[in-house]
This record gives C-alpha cells, structure tokens and sequence, in this order.
C-alpha cells in the first residue's frame, strides 16, 4: 500500500506545504473544538445538553425548510398558470423563491453537521469516562446507555441525511425552471414550464414525507433525551 507520506514526495514539492497547510487548519479546528466545548461546560452547558439544542435547531430548519419548498412550490404553480403580466416579474418571483428554498437547504445541512459533530464530541468522552468508573455495575449501566443513545442517534442521523437528499434533486429542477426563463422570456417559455411541474410536485412530496419523519425522529429523540434527564 503507498503512503500518504509517499504519494507526496512524488508530487510536486509545493504539496507539501499544501499537506501542512491542512494538518494545520485541521488541528486548528479540533483545538477550537476543544476549547469551546470546555468553555461551555464551564457556563454549565454540558455535551448532551448542546447536542439536544442542536438537534431541536436542525428539526427547526428542516421545518422552515420544509414550508419554504412548499411555498415554492405554490408560488411556481400560480405563476406559471397566471394570464397576463410582465414575465420579467414572473421571472424575478421564481427566481426569489429558488433563492430561498436554496438558503434552508444550506441552513439544514449546517445544522445537520453541527448534530454530528457534537454527538461526536460526547461519544468520545462517553466512551473514554467509562474507564473511570471503579464500580462495575454503575459502568455496565452507563455503557448500556451510551449504546441505547447511540442507537437512537444513528436513526436520527439517518433520517435527517436522507431527508436532505431529497432537497438537491428539486433545487436542480427549480433553477432548471428559472434558467430557462430567465433566457426565454416569453409565452411560449411558460406553456413550455408547465410541464414540468407535475415532476417538481412529485419530488417535492417525497421531500415532505422524508422530512417529516425526520422530524418525528427528531422529537422522539429529543423526548428521550429529556426522559433520562429528568
């Protein structure tokens, strides 16, 4: 197997320096990591704590989300079923309506990866806590509960992933839309859209439906979380 290492010096020198330039920025973004999950522990806002907050932030965006591609959806079907008016305007409302839908699906992916960096954080110290107990069966019992939450984790994670990748494939069909009238600013462009809105209905429903459940997973997770708090 080649290494890393090797692959390198048989490139150009400067990747080296590229090389470094990451195992930097890298160590530099777990140090901070660090550094903030200390600080906030301190402010008596514990890992479990911050990873419950930011699965109640990553269910709310895929809320706001979820309305938002319902509302594209809406304002695209009346638009292009609308007689009349300028189809600049037509155009400009599409295209503010893709623009948004695409700022939640980034807002989704953001939180989504903030679930999973602090569940990563509290797994690690979870994990290496157990070693501290001197009693077995208080360490059997906490084991058996990093294990029900980690399970009930990775159904979470999961359904949160699938859920957002759902959104990519209509954000691609809505700029499709908004291209192809942006270009071809005229009646026929219209009449020419409006079949495809039986396609971006469909993908848009299934969108829904995953993240609804997603969000469904979200609360139960969070249910149980605040159960074995209390």
């Amino acid at each position: 197997m080649i290494s890393l290492t090797s692959q390198y010096q048989k490139g150009n020198p400067n990747s080296w320096l590229l090389f470094g330039l990451m195992m930097v920025m890298a160590m530099s973004f777990l140090g901070c990591q660090t550094v903030y999950y200390a600080g906030m522990e301190k402010m008596g806002y514990h890992k479990r704590d911050l990873m419950v907050s930011d699965v109640e932030k990553a269910r709310d965006a895929q809320q706001e989300a979820k309305e938002q591609f319902k509302s594209a959806l809406d304002r695209f079907t009346k638009t292009l079923n609308f007689k009349g008016g300028k189809l600049q305007e037509k155009y400009d409302t599409l295209n503010t309506e893709y623009e948004r839908s695409e700022a939640k699906s980034q807002a989704v992916r953001d939180r989504i990866a903030s679930v999973e960096d602090v569940s990563k954080a509290l797994f690690t110290e979870w994990e290496a806590e157990l070693k501290e107990y001197s009693s077995a069966s208080l360490r059997k019992n906490s084991q058996s509960k990093l294990t029900q939450t980690r399970t009930q984790y990775v159904k979470l994670i999961k359904a949160m992933k699938r859920a957002e990748s759902k959104m990519p494939p209509v954000l691609a069909k809505f700029k499709d839309q908004v291209l192809f009238l942006k270009h071809n600013l005229n009646a026929q462009a219209i009449a020419s859209l409006k079949g495809e809105l039986g396609s971006i209905e469909s993908n848009i429903n299934i969108l829904i439906k995953e993240m609804e459940t997603s969000i469904n997973q979200a609360d139960s997770f969070i249910s149980s979380m605040n159960k074995d708090k209390a």
